[in-house]
């Protein structure tokens, strides 16, 4: 209809017949484009319309970009707040699709020197390098026990007890092989830095509050590879504590 009422204004009008019909045919699409945009809602509120439903994240939970959306949101919060809330780490993440991305975020933080969660909602348009904060509202507390998912792997209450075979790369895991090679170096008279080549493999078993580490890592310290057994600790506050280290080689 709006391309055929273009076509009528443009009978009699002194245009030859090959710009006349070019000239409709560009306003047709400009119209059509406008009802398009309209229709989605991006002159106004229902912009956020949804699009499609709430999944898993297609980017990892621990990357860099949904790091830096769960801190973007704690600090917004902070400002609109006059709150002191701290970033401790990005619980779980997923996504949905509007007009842009709504990211679903449940982030572990510091209140007060009590652990909380909290579950925020970013709004990202990257083609406009919009980014905002939708929501951020607490979740419950978190003094009890909240392990990441290698320690939920072998929470007592889901599985049977003793130790279990937990993946490498876990966050969990990686931060405790980290805080080892750390303790390691401070540890160490030696001039050259230890540095983690790799997590060999990683068992771990809940007691109590405590979450229980073993791993096999591989080091190097300047031109020699090394290997270490060690056991950390990490309680319920997120705090890692090397238990025990003795040389594997």
């Amino acid at each position: 209809m709006l391309c055929k009422v273009t076509t009528n204004l443009y009978k009699d009008a002194s245009f030859d017949e090959p710009m006349k019909y070019r000239t409709s045919l560009l306003i047709c699409l400009k119209l059509i484009s406008f009802s398009l945009i309209s229709a989605s809602g991006y002159c106004g509120f229902d912009e956020m319309a949804t699009l499609g439903g709430v999944h898993e994240s297609s980017t990892a939970q621990n990357s860099a970009e949904i790091d830096g959306l769960a801190r973007f949101a704690v600090e917004e919060h902070n400002k609109k707040e006059n709150g002191v809330v701290e970033f401790a780490r990005v619980v779980k993440a997923k996504e949905q699709v509007v007009a842009g991305t709504l990211h679903h975020l449940t982030i572990e933080a510091m209140d007060a020197g009590k652990k909380k969660l909290y579950e925020a909602k970013v709004w990202v348009k990257p083609w406009l390098n919009f980014k905002e904060l939708q929501e951020f509202k607490h979740v419950e507390d978190a003094n009890t026990p909240t392990f990441t998912s290698s320690d939920l792997g072998v929470k007592k209450d889901c599985h049977g007890p003793g130790w279990q075979e937990v993946p490498v790369h876990d966050p969990a895991v990686q931060d405790a092989a980290g805080h080892a090679v750390k303790t390691l170096q401070q540890r160490s008279n030696s001039l050259f830095p230890y540095v983690l080549q790799e997590i060999v493999h990683a068992k771990a078993e809940v007691v109590d509050d405590l979450a229980k580490i073993n791993m096999l890592l591989k080091v190097k310290r300047g031109s020699n590879e090394e290997k270490f057994k060690v056991e950390v600790h990490k309680n319920n506050e997120g705090s890692f504590h090397l238990n025990q280290m003795e040389s594997h080689n």
